[in-house]
């Protein structure tokens, strides 16, 4: 039976910490004026409403047992008046609200991106692109609400709790404490609840990104999936994964739903007591229907607030997990960064040293030691060896993809750990096997290398790479609009662009790492003269599966057991018969 094979991400155990909204304070403080208006807008509107229960009771008591027909009018008039006013201000309110809910989705999304624009390449090997969209799109929109109109509810709440307590005690006392005996059970009741509800929802979380990592893997993978008739065995995992959503969004629904019923509840027994002791145990002509009816009112009002506090608990609770995985992918180290005294390298000239270099993915599993050479200005590098020998690792080290274990990389005598990276990429060209295509016109695909590029220079990189036939035949020729990854051009016309992108960009150093892997042995030939061209002056580093196709680069290395075990041109390697001789001769006697 198929299995899903996707990580879990770890249950956060840690009891619910305020220090995860305090956090979150750098996000609200930007809009902490209007939140203030929204507030002071909130409480006048709660004060105004909180008098309408006072306004009955002299209806009752005193208006139409006396038949005063003018008083009554009045009170109806100022039952309208402040109810309308009640209205206006808390529409306000909302308006403020949604702009500002709005702003810090904002700001929290744009936050994520940028940092995530940072983090090495490790962190998107070892995530599904799935989990990470889910973080950026769903939990920030999950989180808004609560960061805005969440905390404005919470004082609002507090307040409205603290005017109804005053203005029944000021109505009666006795009555006012029949309804705050029953503080304490609801107490009970919400710290028992609290924390399964926590941990339920955090279970809905991982089940959830699970299911969102393997939807988005199973979309971009659709063709391999029906070239190997895998639907089946994939709508098998997919009903897996979607089944735990549905078991776990039910029991946390299950916990969520308790909290309103066991308030409500509490509340009705509450309010019956208040009738029974008003009318049997305080009655006795001491206590009015209107003050009854207005503690009543004021009961339930009483209530209210705390009802509404218990959801917006429970809305806390349902996402702080979210807001914990927002934190922790915000805190995720940037391993390749500036440091605190990087300075912009100067135009580089393109002198390349490896000095003593040592590097591992993963603790314990090195996959260069102890590597030295030197590169000269405009001297085209060839790197060649069994698959995992480190061919790539060493051009990746150059551009700084990842930091050393031991040793410096040197260009122009400038330790590339010590210089910032935009200043370091930004004057090097890097072509790979995976040519990824943006969603976008191929113009502005080619443009990406060089944003200022003209519609001249665009073509004139497409010719000299060969692209510019068949880009002009398509229908709308360079404004022709590609999908998603390129998805309607072949896997060569993709390299081409890319090519024709690198070139753009005019480096000083340039890596083409299996960058003609995809391109037909006819297109090759004619994309010699091009590549040609593009390494002119420049320095250089090819990494290339048919070896005919670098017999012209002045240094070939063949890489193997973490290290350079020959270097040399093509024909003095071919002279020492050694590895890089064998080889050579065995690809070329299965070419015949």
């Amino acid at each position: 039976m198929a299995r899903n094979t996707y990580k879990e991400d770890e249950l956060l155990d840690e009891p619910f910490d305020i220090k995860h909204l305090l956090r979150a304070w750098v996000y609200i403080k930007q809009f902490s004026g209007r939140m203030i208006l929204a507030l002071v807008l909130s409480a006048i509107g709660g004060a105004t409403a909180l008098i309408s229960p006072i306004i009955v009771q002299h209806a009752l008591d005193e208006a139409i047992p006396d038949g005063n027909v003018r008083m009554l009018i009045t009170l109806v008039v100022m039952l309208a008046v402040f109810y309308t006013l009640s209205i206006i201000f808390f529409t306000i309110r909302s308006s403020i609200m949604i702009n500002v809910s709005q702003d810090i989705i904002y700001n929290i999304r744009n936050d994520i991106f940028m940092h995530l624009q940072k983090l090495p390449f490790q962190y998107y090997d070892d995530r599904p692109h799935g989990k990470i969209l889910i973080r950026v799109v769903n939990y920030v929109n999950s989180v808004s609400d609560m960061l805005s109109n969440g905390l404005i509810n919470v004082i609002l709440e507090i307040l409205n709790l603290i005017f109804i307590i005053i203005f029944m005690f000021v109505v009666d006392v006795r009555l006012s404490l029949v309804v705050m005996a029953g503080v304490p059970v609801l107490m009970v009741f919400m710290f028992w609840i609290k924390n399964k509800q926590r941990k339920a929802w955090q279970q809905v979380s991982n089940k959830n990104s699970n299911l969102n990592a393997y939807l988005q893997e199973n979309i971009v993978g659709a063709r391999i999936t029906q070239i190997f008739a895998r639907e089946d065995e994939n709508a098998e995992i997919f009903e897996g994964l979607s089944d735990r959503c549905r078991k776990t969004w039910m029991r946390a629904i299950e916990y969520s739903t308790l909290v309103w019923p066991g308030i409500d509840t509490i509340s009705v027994l509450v309010r019956a007591a208040i009738f029974i002791s008003g009318l049997v145990i305080f009655g006795q002509g001491n206590t009015s229907l209107g003050v009854i009816v207005a503690i009543s009112s004021y009961a339930a009002r009483f209530w209210q607030p705390i009802m509404n506090l218990g959801n917006i608990f429970n809305n806390f609770i349902n996402n702080i997990a979210y807001l914990e995985r927002i934190f922790e992918t915000i805190d995720e180290p940037v391993d390749v960064d500036d440091a605190p005294d990087a300075y912009d390298i100067p135009q580089i000239q393109g002198h390349i040293e490896f000095d003593h270099v040592s590097f591992s993915y993963e603790p314990g599993k090195e996959i260069l030691h102890d590597v030295s050479f030197t590169v000269e200005p405009g001297e085209s590098i060839a790197l060649v060896g069994p698959t995992g020998a480190g061919k790539s690792t060493i051009v990746s080290l150059v551009s700084r993809f990842y930091n050393l274990d031991s040793g410096r990389i040197l260009i122009d005598g400038h330790d590339i750990s010590k210089v910032t990276l935009r200043s370091l990429r930004s004057q090097m060209g890097i072509m790979l096997q995976d040519s990824f295509i943006f969603s976008g016109t191929i113009e502005d695909n080619i443009r990406y290398g060089k944003l200022d590029a003209t519609r001249s220079e665009i073509v004139s990189a497409a010719r000299t790479v060969c692209a510019d036939s068949f880009i002009s035949s398509m229908p709308d020729g360079y404004g022709s609009e590609v999908k998603e990854r390129g998805s309607l051009l072949s896997q060569g016309q993709k390299q081409l662009i890319s090519f024709a992108r690198t070139l753009l960009s005019d480096p000083v150093i340039l890596v083409l790492d299996e960058a003609t892997s995809s391109i037909d042995v006819q297109t090759e030939r004619a994309l010699q003269q091009g590549l040609n061209a593009m390494l002119k002056g420049r320095t250089s580093f090819v990494i290339a599966h048919r070896l005919s196709t670098i017999t012209g680069c002045d240094k070939i290395m063949y890489i193997d057991d973490g290290g350079i075990v020959e270097c040399g041109s093509h024909s003095e390697l071919m002279e020492k018969k050694g590895l890089y001789y064998r080889l050579y001769t065995a690809q070329m006697e299965d070419t015949i």
